[in-house]
């Protein structure tokens, strides 16, 4: 085998063992909140969420613990209490999405007093479940042939952020991995696009 063979072989090799984690295009998640209602109320937090995983790279369960008080109103910083790891986080919540959750507050008034940011009608806890199902549903609604489920926001978050900073280290931080080991496999997607993209690069597609 020449070095060339053993190359192509451990390349190939090295991502079959990764697995790397499947992202959404730009226009893939457009298509997603696209699908949700924001006249609607259930509608309208269900925006909010998918914004805040797609645009934080909240987990799950961390998403739907965020507490009313858990945001600074004027700046937009956002604590993330007891994350992974019993660890606490900082990030900081865009003013178009601040703006959605602002609106969101305004009509959550109308429901039963709570202390959580998101709430079911009756100002309850929403189920980690219930957001499995709605991210699927409304991701099948636009038309996305992945198998979209939380996470995928995540990865989506991170692959994008890594993609533009090319800071591994600030991708980390806002991950809230212990471990940058952890936060590694967004650079190997990266790779891959780049990979393509070369692969391509003016002749792709063209004869002669």
């Amino acid at each position: 085998m020449n070095e060339q063979q053993g190359n192509r072989k451990f390349g190939s090799s090295f991502r079959k063992a990764q697995r790397l984690p499947e992202v959404l295009t730009y226009e893939e998640q457009e298509a997603l909140l696209g699908q949700s209602n924001a006249k609607n109320l259930i509608g309208l937090r269900n925006l909010c969420l998918l914004r805040l995983m797609l645009n934080t790279g909240l987990r799950a369960a961390e998403v739907l613990k965020i507490k009313t008080r858990d945001i600074d109103w004027s700046s937009g910083k956002l604590m993330v209490r007891q994350g992974k790891g019993k660890k606490d986080r900082s990030l900081w919540v865009g003013d178009e999405d601040l703006a959605h959750l602002k609106l969101w507050m305004a009509r959550k008034a109308r429901l039963p007093e709570s202390e959580w940011l998101f709430t079911t009608r009756d100002g309850k806890l929403i189920l980690t479940r219930y957001l499995r199902f709605m991210v699927k549903r409304l991701a099948k609604k636009a038309g996305i042939s992945k198998d979209v489920h939380p996470h995928t926001l995540r990865h989506t978050f991170a692959t994008d952020l890594y993609r533009q900073t090319k800071n591994l280290r600030l991708t980390q931080k806002a991950l809230g991995h212990s471990q940058i080991s952890s936060t590694m496999i967004y650079t190997h997607i990266v790779d891959d696009e780049l990979e393509e993209a070369l692969k391509t690069f003016r002749y792709g597609g063209k004869n002669g």
